[in-house]
């Protein structure tokens, strides 16, 4: 440990000193990251297929377009608060199950999906490992760790692609909403924490609980892990889901790929009695929450979109 305000945890062995790190960081920001997972090989052959990907023609990519009624394939226009994100987006689920793979949008590209597929199933895994050691952090009880949970057929994994500039042709930009001033707006991913791979390029950032904007810095070998929405209403406040954003690109592009782990469909989420007696949010269905956050990303519906200060009791 360095004492950075992100620190390095060894998911293999983690110290002592390592987890009081990760502790104080989820309690200031919601960020962490990993080492030790041994996913190295996996992982470089996930960046050459993701820039395989983002490479191929235009067509290749907009054949599998999503749309209202299914959140998965390609988009290039999506939205962050009512404003257009300067990205290239291609989202899927679990592609080893074969009912849930019914619904992904796959390219005409040899081998990208049994590639997708092994990333997703070894991310689930690291993603089980990383909420035990949240688990273990907490001290939660029996009872905690089932209701703070996640699950691989209730998630999803999105390929990321900044660009420099629009990523929409000019052509077609006249009835979109206007670029945010970032690449990515500042937000909370929705679900109960998220396993990120970004590139050497940097531009990630996060804010800490006191206002503060720190950089998530790229370094070699690591998984970046970020708290999101589910986790800070189980713990009622004490940890925080990560607010962040990316900043634009101005010299190259920049690739990342979040694995969203989210909790399973039927799970109500409400604060955690054992870590706080009093709860500051009234439960809600899970299900519903992830329904509306995806329907505001993908249209502006004219209201600020849905987030868990709607459900704070004070």
């Amino acid at each position: 440990m360095t004492g950075s305000p992100v620190p390095v945890v060894d998911i293999a062995d983690p110290s002592a000193t390592e987890r009081a790190a990760l502790d104080a960081a989820c309690r200031s920001h919601g960020f962490f990251l990993l080492r030790g997972h041994g996913l190295d090989a996996l992982i470089d052959h996930t960046w050459a297929e993701t820039a395989r990907f983002f490479d191929a023609d235009r067509s290749v990519r907009s054949a599998i377009v999503r749309d209202a009624d299914n959140p998965f394939g390609w988009f290039d226009r999506e939205l962050t608060k009512r404003r257009r994100d300067h990205k290239e987006v291609f989202d899927f689920v679990d592609p080893t199950h074969p009912r849930i793979d019914e619904r992904n949008r796959w390219p005409e590209l040899e081998g990208f999906r049994s590639s997708m597929a092994d990333f997703y199933d070894a991310f689930s895994h690291l993603a089980d490992r990383t909420l035990a050691l949240v688990h273990d952090v907490l001290d939660l009880s029996t009872e905690g760790r089932a209701a703070m949970n996640l699950d691989r057929h209730a998630s999803s994994v999105r390929l990321n692609c900044y660009p420099v500039g629009d990523p929409v042709p000019s052509e077609e930009r006249a009835p979109l909403a206007d670029l945010g001033e970032t690449a990515l707006g500042l937000h909370t991913d929705p679900g109960t924490l998220t396993l990120l791979l970004q590139d050497d390029t940097g531009g990630l950032q996060t804010r800490t609980r006191d206002g503060e904007w720190i950089d998530v810095p790229p370094m070699p070998g690591t998984v970046v892990v970020n708290l999101a929405d589910a986790v800070q209403v189980w713990t009622n406040d004490r940890y925080l889901a990560a607010v962040h954003r990316v900043v634009p690109m101005t010299s190259r592009r920049r690739f990342s790929i979040p694995y969203f782990a989210n909790p399973g469909r039927g799970t109500v989420v409400g604060p955690l009695s054992e870590l706080d007696p009093a709860p500051r949010y009234r439960s809600f269905e899970w299900a519903e929450f992830i329904r509306a956050r995806q329907d505001d990303n993908f249209v502006d519906a004219g209201a600020a979109d849905t987030q868990i200060s709607d459900y704070l009791l004070v």
